[in-house]
């Protein structure tokens, strides 16, 4: 059976990743509220707080790890009363370039963590982040593999060479991979993502497996059914019990991604690429991408085209 989360992972991962090393002490705090992608952040050593808007305070740990949804204002500090800064993007991008380390506060050094600003593709929806609507702390007791994963990232970051955006965008997928195990073991501290739950219900997992591998087959909910060795009852009530929408609905989105990146990376001609996402005519087609995404597929090409410049 397909793995619905590496086929994901392949055709949607990362992209455009940046990160930065930074060193913190004494009293300090940090506000991110003007961070364009999601966020990632990874302790290696001391404990940091992190604050989210109408969510309670959360102590991360050495080890820990972090992820956000795009455009959760968020702050990271020593502890509670400090003052909050803003951060600096171009003192940001200068660590970067020379690989060196943000300094927070004036103290000795207790704290060192990592913090990962990246998009997903804008084309897609239906991914673990795109679809993540809280915070997921990982701790580092629950994955035994992401300290592993923070050291390679630490090393890129302070070794930047040839490839380096690409060997960043490779180990944030690691990371986001290892989020959704984590999660399906019950290492988040907050109510996971629906897509991420799909790795703990295996009729569902699989279902998706199939959509995921054939997406121009006509799937019915009883052909799914049937195809995991379940009642249509079943898959019926546990489908929309994880993911909040029929496998009906689930496939027409997952089509729509696809149609929606080819359309804006390829010359495809609307007809081929309607077939290749199960649709018998363009016209069908073009009537199921307008409700979708609220433009045709012409002027969605040309717009995608535009903003990716």
């Amino acid at each position: 059976m397909p793995d619905p989360l590496a086929e994901t992972v392949r055709l949607f991962g990362a992209h455009g990743s940046v990160g930065n090393r930074i060193d913190a002490g004494g009293d300090w705090g940090l506000w991110l509220d003007n961070c364009p992608g999601a966020v990632m952040h990874l302790v290696s050593s001391g404990t940091v707080w992190l604050e989210v808007e109408q969510e309670p305070r959360r102590l991360l740990r050495a080890g820990d790890a972090v992820l956000l949804p795009r455009g959760t204002a968020h702050g990271l500090s020593s502890g509670e009363g400090v003052r909050m800064v803003s951060c600096d993007l171009v003192a940001a991008s200068r660590a970067r370039d020379r690989g060196g380390v943000m300094r927070l506060g004036s103290g000795p050094v207790s704290a060192r963590f990592i913090t990962v600003n990246y998009d997903l593709d804008p084309a897609v929806s239906q991914t673990p982040v795109a679809m993540a609507g809280t915070v997921l702390h990982v701790e580092a007791a629950r994955s035994r593999k992401l300290d592993a994963t923070i050291g390679l990232l630490c090393d890129e970051l302070s070794h930047p060479e040839i490839g380096v955006t690409a060997a960043v965008n490779s180990l944030v997928d690691l990371l986001l991979v290892q989020f959704v195990r984590a999660v399906g073991a019950g290492g988040s501290g907050a109510t996971a993502s629906p897509w991420m739950t799909t790795v703990t219900d295996p009729v569902v997992r699989d279902a998706l497996a199939l959509m995921h591998r054939r997406p121009a087959h006509p799937w019915t909910t009883a052909d799914l059914a049937s195809a995991v060795r379940v009642s249509r009852a079943t898959l019926s009530r546990r489908f929309p019990a994880v993911l909040g929408m029929s496998p009906g609905a689930y496939l027409t989105s997952w089509r729509m991604d696809l149609a929606a990146v080819r359309l804006r990376d390829t010359e495809d001609p609307i007809d081929v690429i309607a077939e290749t996402v199960g649709y018998g005519s363009s016209h069908a087609f073009r009537r199921a991408f307008q409700r979708a995404r609220g433009q045709s597929p012409l002027r969605y090409r040309s717009v995608s085209r535009m903003a990716s410049r």
